[in-house]
Formats: C-alpha cells, sequence, structure tokens
C-alpha cells in the first residue's frame, strides 16, 4: 500500500483548520454564563503550564537541574523580572546544578 505523505498533510490541515472555525461559526452570542467565561479563561494558562512544566524538568540530563531552574524561575517571575533576566537565571541555575551533580 503506498502511503501518500501530502494526502497526511492536507487532511491534518483540514482538521486543523475545522477545529478552529467551528467555534466561530458556531458561538454567534456572547457567553453570558460565568462558570463558562472563567473556564474559558483560564484555558490557556493551563495548556500552557501542562506543555511547559515536564519540558522544563526533562531538558536538562538531571531533573534536579530542571527543577531548580523552575523554582528561580518562579521566584524571580514573581519578583516581577523580565523575560531575558528570567531565562538568563533559570539557564545559569540550571548549569550550575547539573555542574555540582555532575562533581559528585
Amino acid at each position: 500500500m503506498k502511503h501518500n505523505i501530502y494526502l497526511y498533510i492536507l487532511f491534518s490541515g483540514l482538521v486543523s483548520y475545522i477545529i478552529r472555525i467551528l467555534p466561530l461559526t458556531l458561538i454567534r452570542k456572547p457567553i453570558r454564563s460565568p462558570f463558562i467565561r472563567s473556564f474559558l479563561y483560564y484555558v490557556p494558562y493551563a495548556t500552557l503550564s501542562v506543555m511547559t512544566f515536564p519540558a522544563i524538568i526533562q531538558a536538562t540530563e538531571k531533573p534536579a537541574a530542571g527543577i531548580a531552574a523552575l523554582a528561580i524561575g518562579i521566584v524571580l517571575s514573581l519578583k516581577g523580572k523580565s523575560l531575558p533576566a528570567v531565562a538568563a537565571a533559570c539557564c545559569i541555575a540550571a548549569f550550575i546544578v547539573e555542574t555540582l551533580i555532575g562533581m559528585i
């Protein structure tokens, strides 16, 4: 059986398009339910968290380094530091922890 990669790409693009366009065409009125509005408000944050946190921990050779970088990032971001400063501090923390663990 011959597989056509272009057919797969077309089909996946069509499915992605349908998923994005259906809410725009089916929901015409403003959403008035406070429960649904609050649910939709938090969906992007929850989705981003689910995708980001495991990646942070698994990005390093030692999970402890990823956890240390995550902790530093949370603390600095809560203190209002800029994104480049938080990212740099996280990289430095992960490097230091991995180096220290490697020495042991």
